[in-house]
């Protein structure tokens, strides 16, 4: 299995100490913790994008390339970028200058996101989001993969002879399809025949083994071989600590600020509390053993060779804590029980900017 760390950069008070970073703070603790992340073996750093308080998210593109500029060889995630929303001409230039700078280390990964607050912002509609998804996307290929591009639909003006600069430095922007809700969107990764991240957050097992099992279903039916098929996963928070009982006090206070969140109530949790996550979600608490034991659950259900956590909210010690304990005690073990082929194919290697 493979690993990465990733935030949505979410600014709230801190559950325990009461204390809210400043913008500027929080901005400067992501770029720590991708630094540590490359220190510490992790695969990829990952940012999201959100456009409203409490994140500060909204360019992931400005975010990876401070992160790029740091850091050599972990690779760089968009987690997710909220293509239904965004001109794909903007977009192919801006990540397409990101994989330059960062020697062609990008992964973007798509989808329609899930605050609802970006679709008045960008001026479309929720009931638009699939459909304004698979024609911005369509036309981003075009511009990636294509000069002199002629285009007309119905999300941006006509494009006539279009040529986006600079062209990608990778042979092809790798693209994963952000998967939490619905089988659109694994339908059209299938279609491509990319892989799919599923957020794998919020809901139990079985909801999103199902799109998981749609998207293998799909893949298979436009003819191409089921062990192809890559899926990666998130989870729905960490904690580790030396027992279950002491994993559980530190985190519970985190766990019910942020469920308390208007970002978290969207989602609909169906679990009641900490314990019943713990038991029957995707909330990564407890003993490294337990914790193992969970991820290696969940992989007998999805398949993943790609796994993506989080330490936001945590005060910054424990943020180092968590991601040092992940680093040492569960993820040796997961990669001699799991294997997986992703990211085998290294990047060009950079040396960061100094100072």
């Amino acid at each position: 299995m493979k690993f990465a760390l990733f935030s949505l950069m979410m600014n709230i008070p801190n559950a325990v100490t009461g204390e809210t970073l400043t913008s500027q703070q929080k901005i400067q603790n992501v770029l720590k913790q991708a630094t540590l992340a490359e220190k510490l073996g992790y695969e990829a750093y990952g940012v999201g994008e959100r456009h409203g308080a409490p994140f500060l998210s909204s360019s992931p593109p400005l975010v990876l390339t401070a992160i790029a500029a740091n850091t050599s060889k972990i690779r760089l995630l968009t987690t997710v970028t909220v293509l239904s929303v965004l001109d794909p001409v903007r977009v192919a230039e801006d990540y397409a200058t990101l994989d330059h700078l960062s020697g062609g280390r990008l992964e973007m990964i798509i989808g329609k996101g899930n605050d609802p607050r970006h679709y008045p912002l960008f001026g479309i509609s929720e009931e638009e989001q699939w459909e304004s998804l698979a024609e911005r996307y369509a036309l981003l290929k075009q511009l990636w993969n294509e000069e002199n591009v002629s285009w007309q639909g119905r999300y941006r003006s006509p494009l006539n002879q279009v040529t986006t600069q600079p062209r990608p430095f990778q042979k092809s922007i790798p693209v994963w399809h952000g998967s939490a809700s619905s089988p659109l969107s694994t339908e059209l990764a299938a279609k491509y025949g990319e892989p799919i991240f599923s957020s794998n957050g919020f809901h139990p097992q079985a909801k999103y083994k199902a799109l998981i099992d749609n998207y293998r279903e799909r893949w298979a039916y436009y003819g191409r071989d089921p062990k192809d098929a890559v899926v990666g996963a998130g989870g729905g928070g960490l904690y580790l600590a030396n027992t279950n009982e002491e994993a559980i006090k530190r985190y519970r206070p985190y766990y019910d600020a942020f469920h308390n969140t208007a970002s978290a109530k969207h989602n609909q949790s169906p679990f009641k509390d900490l314990e019943d996550n713990i038991q029957n979600g995707p909330t990564l608490v407890g003993s490294a053993d337990r914790v193992i034991e969970k991820i290696l659950n969940y992989h007998e259900a999805y398949g993943h060779q790609v796994l993506s956590i989080s330490v936001d909210g945590l005060t910054e010690a424990e943020q180092l804590e968590q991601v040092e304990r992940f680093a040492a005690d569960v993820m040796p073990v997961l990669r001699r029980e799991i294997p997986s082929t992703v990211w085998d194919n290294k990047p060009l290697t950079l040396q960061p900017v100094a100072p």
